[in-house]
This record gives C-alpha cells, sequence and structure tokens, in this order.
C-alpha cells in the first residue's frame, strides 16, 4: 500500500484538491481526496510532494519507439526523401539495438511522467522491451506492402509477427494491434485483407494518415515523389480521386477503434466523416511543424466529437518524448492541456474505463511534477512516476517522508 500526498492533486474529472492525497493498494486507487481525510495505514508507504503536483500518468498515443536511438541522425529536409533515409538508417541497425533503443524510450517517458505509450513499429523490439519492462502500451504492427501482387505475402509477414508477438500481449497493461502503415506502402488489397483480418481477430489497427501534402498528392492525384518512387518500381499507381481519408474510409480501414495519426491535411468533410466512423487521432504537432506538413485541425476535430490525443511520433522526428511540449506546440494550456495529456489520450486509445483520471478503482497511473510542471513546454522531469501502483521513476526530491 502507498500513500501520495501533494500540493494539489489533479483528478481531472473532478476540481484540484489543494493539499490532497491518493491511497493505492494492488495497483488501484483506492481513495483521493484532501490530505485530511486520506490517512495512511498502518505499514504503507509515504511519499510527500508539499510544493508539488500530483496528475493522472500521462498517455502518449503516438510513437516509434523503435527508433529511439536515431534521434539526431537524420536531417534530410524533403520528407519523402526523410523517409527513404530512415528506412536506410533501419537497415544499418543491428536487430538488439531496436529492443534497446525501445527500452530507453520506455524508460525516458516514465522519467518524463508518461505511463501509457501507442507505438507503430515494425521491428516488434518494442512489445518486447514493454514486457521485459512490465510497461503499459499498445503495439501496433506495421504491415507494408505497395504492390497488389504481393498482397498474400504481406498478409503471411503479418500473421507470422502477430503469432510471435501474441504472448507478449497480457492484459491488463499491453495490447497488440496492426498498422498498416500509410497510403503510399500498402496496396489497397493489401488494406483490405489487413482491415477484413484486424476485425475477425478484435484488433485495433492504427494507421498514418493525411500527413502531408505529397501524400494527399499521391492519394488524390496518383502524382508526386511517393507515386514517381513506386514507378520506378514498376507498380502502377492510379489516382484516386478523393482525399487520404475518404480513400481508406472506402477500403474499410477507418471505423471504431481505428487510430488515425496525423490527420493535417483534411477539410471539415473528412473531419465530419471522421467523427461518424467513431473514429480517434493522434495528433503529433512537433512531427507535424518539424517536417513543414502544417497543423491538424484541433478545434474541428474535438468540435466535431473526434476522440483525439497527443503523440511525440519518433525521435528521429522531435529528438524526444517529451509529451508536454506537445500540448505546448498545440497551443493548449492549463486544465485543458492536462485533460489532453491524460484522459483525452486515454479515450483515443479506449482505454479510459482504466486509466486517464484519478478515481478510485481505476489503474494506479500516476505522476508528480513541480508546480506547474506538467503543462506547457516544461522540460524537467517528473518528480515520481507510478505505473499500475508500482514506481518506475524516481526524482531526488522522492523520499520517503519521515
Amino acid at each position: 500500500m502507498l500513500r501520495l500526498r501533494a500540493g494539489t492533486v489533479h483528478p481531472v474529472t473532478a476540481p484540484p484538491i489543494s493539499d490532497g492525497a491518493v491511497l493505492v493498494d494492488g495497483g488501484r486507487i483506492v481513495a483521493v481526496g484532501p490530505a485530511s481525510r486520506i490517512l495512511s495505514p498502518a505499514g504503507a508507504g509515504n511519499l510527500e510532494f508539499p510544493e508539488a503536483e500530483l496528475v493522472p500518468g500521462l498517455v502518449n498515443c503516438h510513437t516509434h519507439l523503435e527508433l529511439t536511438h536515431l534521434a539526431g541522425r537524420n536531417g534530410e529536409p524533403d520528407f519523402a526523401r526523410w523517409i527513404r533515409r530512415v528506412r536506410e538508417l533501419k537497415d544499418e541497425t543491428p536487430a538488439p539495438e531496436f529492443r534497446r533503443a525501445a527500452e530507453a524510450g520506455i524508460r525516458d517517458g516514465w522519467s518524463r511522467g508518461v505511463t501509457t505509450f501507442a507505438d507503430t513499429g515494425s521491428t516488434g523490439a518494442p512489445l518486447e522491451a514493454m514486457a521485459a519492462l512490465d510497461a503499459r502500451g499498445i503495439y501496433y504492427q506495421e504491415v507494408f506492402g505497395p504492390d497488389p501482387a504481393q498482397c498474400d505475402a504481406g498478409l503471411a509477414d503479418m500473421d507470422q509477427a502477430l503469432a510471435r508477438l501474441r504472448p507478449l500481449a497480457s492484459a491488463p497493461l499491453r495490447r497488440l494491434g496492426v498498422s498498416p502503415h500509410a497510403p503510399y506502402t500498402v496496396s489497397a488489397p493489401l488494406y483490405r485483407a489487413v482491415a477484413l483480418r484486424a476485425r475477425a481477430a478484435e484488433l485495433p489497427i492504427a494507421v498514418h494518415l493525411a500527413e502531408s501534402r505529397e501524400e494527399t498528392e499521391f492519394v488524390r492525384d496518383g502524382t508526386g515523389p511517393f507515386a514517381e518512387a513506386l514507378a520506378r518500381r514498376g507498380i502502377e499507381v492510379a489516382a484516386q480521386r478523393r482525399s487520404p481519408v475518404q480513400y481508406l474510409l472506402q477500403l474499410g480501414v477507418i471505423r471504431r477503434g481505428t487510430l488515425c495519426i496525423h490527420c493535417v491535411q483534411v477539410d471539415q468533410a473528412d473531419v465530419a466523416s471522421l467523427a461518424l466512423a467513431g473514429a480517434a487521432v493522434a495528433h503529433c504537432p512537433r512531427s507535424n511543424a518539424a517536417h513543414g506538413h502544417g497543423s491538424a485541425p484541433l478545434a474541428s476535430l474535438r468540435g466535431a466529437g473526434v476522440r483525439v490525443g497527443l503523440g511525440t511520433d519518433s525521435a528521429a522526428s522531435v529528438g524526444d518524448v517529451e509529451l508536454r511540449a506537445e500540448a505546448a506546440q498545440a497551443g493548449l494550456a492549463g486544465a485543458d492541456a492536462l485533460r489532453m495529456l491524460t484522459l483525452e489520450g486515454a479515450r483515443a486509445l479506449d482505454w479510459d474505463e482504466e486509466i486517464g483520471s484519478i478515481e478510485a478503482g481505476k489503474a494506479a497511473d500516476l505522476a508528480v511534477f513541480p508546480a506547474g510542471g506538467w503543462a506547457g513546454a516544461a522540460r524537467g522531469p517528473a518528480l515520481l512516476t507510478v505505473l499500475a501502483g508500482r514506481v518506475v521513476h524516481r526524482g531526488e526530491a522522492a523520499a520517503p517522508h519521515k
């Protein structure tokens, strides 16, 4: 049993509590309220932070943990060439390095108050790292295959990867999904086949969607750098005469439970379609800015009822997994920023019944920051991070109260 006391406790679903406390037992929150009412049972551990703020653990809705080691190693300004360079760097990476990179990314996130990761990757290393560290997260196994003639081979690769990884996705901390990567790397037949397979197996889907202008040009007109790259490989590209969102809706990819990553290049019709389908969006404002894509219409998405969470994308894009900086980049502050970093992120992942707020009965995923340190572009580490009642990061100030 553990009792945490802080100058302010932010339940998110209730008003802040001055001089508040949270009692944790068996990995779950059993009580929250004013410290004077939340007494410490005999034998309980006690941690007190009178000048700090206690918040729910932060939820990172989009990462590429296996690329943590590539921070600062790809300065290519053109997006299509940047992606090719990432593939080259991955090809040059020894297999064990992906696991080390993913573990480093998880620990870095913990030090910044993140307790949940929604990761997409091709190597399986992020889920292996989550299992080794007993971390909370969902791992979406990426699927590639732009050549329609190779659809069966792409499905076979996916099935093989899922069979290997499924034992690591143990509830309640870990989940497994699939990620047909993006319109310029996945053929229409493969999209349809993955969507059908995922629905039959009740696997969630994540897809990079409407991220760049080059992607829109590829889907709508069948032209641009992505089309040219496929043409050099002898793969025919057809103009779809519709937006990337409408294209994936047509293919049956976007539905309830689909996490649409980025969604920068969308119009009001796309936003309405995402809301009607019950899809969620992972908004990655720093990555979008770094690659010159623009900014997703966050207010429109939220106004339409689309569930939106924040993500850091890869360290190769933004250099770190500082989720609080994403809130600042998105222009969020105060209680709205905290809600996006926690409960709204949990809702985007369909995990809000378990995490995202400080309520009795929920998992004890918690973070303690210096006053104001959970908001804006603050870069200081968390004073304490607790995952399912287990301390996974402890700063120097987090000493037991005597």
